[in-house]
């Protein structure tokens, strides 16, 4: 194990120049006190590593000092084989140099470790995008990664939900991430960093100018931190309801996991009839409306007012549509319809 991080703080290195302590630390998921004895030892066995101090310090390696320890373990040519997304690589027109790299790959490879890869590809595939989702047209996502790899401005015309519909905007573009089959595009707009998805972009065109990349941006932090916002705004109600102790293990099936997270947690217990109170976070009455009908009479709505008064109208328009059934059950007998 202390090999193998020796290596990889070594190429670390090498392929970032310096770094901090708390950097390495991060990057090999050590202790800095472990960094400090893995620098020692590396400057032990000949190394050349040095210490800058000071608030820009960190550790580097002298000069133009290389090493070809690169050979890989039968496990990390497995992980890359893997890491193989053909389709998402094609859709930034890389198809071909991925096709191109991953035979090059093959060929360096010695026949065991090859024959590896091949064992991982025939067992593991990545379907990115959801169920009864069809792919989303993304005309200008070649053009975006080329502006982004180039740091090109462009200027982009896009379609959002709230009025004006079209907006235009002067963007340095950053990067591209892909989250579960659809493409957004992280770019900066004055001083602003903002996500775009690429499907609503209907024009684009790319500058000559080019941008200074700010060097403190990480595209999959800010990710982070931007879909943890999001997901903690988008929810700016809640309903509190009546549910079947069933409908409340069906809400992990029909509702998004924050709701059907948060609705299993604040649950109460059941009474004798099997009913339970809980509260449901929703975007918007009419959002919860939406939602909530999916569990038909198992769910009793009994705030907000809005809410509850949307539900039993659609509750009175489906009863004057379909006549009661013979020896139907009632819904506060706790008899569960909702099937899986």
């Amino acid at each position: 194990m202390r090999a193998s991080r020796l290596v990889s703080l070594l190429l670390l290195l090498q392929a970032r120049g310096r770094m901090t302590a708390q950097e390495l630390a991060e990057a090999l998921e050590v202790s800095v006190r472990t960094v400090y004895r893995d620098v020692e030892a590396l400057g032990a066995s000949g190394v050349p590593v040095y210490a800058d101090r000071g608030p820009a310090g960190g550790y580097r390696l002298l000069g133009g000092y290389r090493t070809r320890l690169t050979g890989m373990t039968s496990d990390e040519a497995a992980a890359l084989f893997l890491a193989g997304v053909p389709g998402p690589a094609a859709e930034l027109g890389l198809g071909a140099v991925l096709t191109a790299a991953e035979l090059k790959l093959r060929a360096a490879l010695p026949p065991d470790l090859a024959e590896q890869g091949d064992r991982i590809r025939q067992r593991f595939h990545l379907d990115a995008p959801g169920w009864f989702r069809d792919p989303e047209p993304t005309p200008h996502l070649t053009a975006l990664a080329e502006a982004i790899w180039e740091e090109r401005l462009v200027d982009l015309r896009y379609q959002r939900w709230k009025r004006p519909r079209e907006v235009s905007r002067v963007l340095a573009p950053l990067g591209v991430v892909l989250k579960a089959g659809r493409w957004y595009l992280v770019g900066r707009a004055g001083e602003q960093v903002r996500t775009y998805r690429v499907a609503a972009v209907l024009a684009l065109t790319v500058r000559d100018e080019r941008f200074d990349r700010p060097a403190d941006f990480d595209l999959v932090a800010f990710w982070r931190e931007w879909t943890d916002r999001y997901e903690r705004g988008v929810y700016r109600d809640e309903a509190r309801v009546r549910v079947t102790a069933a409908a409340l293990e069906f809400m992990a099936y029909v509702f998004p996991p924050a709701m059907s997270r948060a609705a299993r947690a604040a649950a109460g217990a059941p009474d004798a009839q099997g009913w339970l109170h809980t509260t449901v976070p929703i975007e918007s009455v009419r959002h919860g409306h939406t939602e909530l009908l999916k569990l038909g009479a198992q769910v009793e709505v009994l705030a907000p007012a809005e809410l509850r008064e949307l539900m039993a109208a659609s509750a009175h328009a489906m009863a004057a549509i379909y006549p009661a059934p013979a020896n139907a059950p009632h819904a506060s007998t706790g008899d569960s319809t909702v099937t899986r």
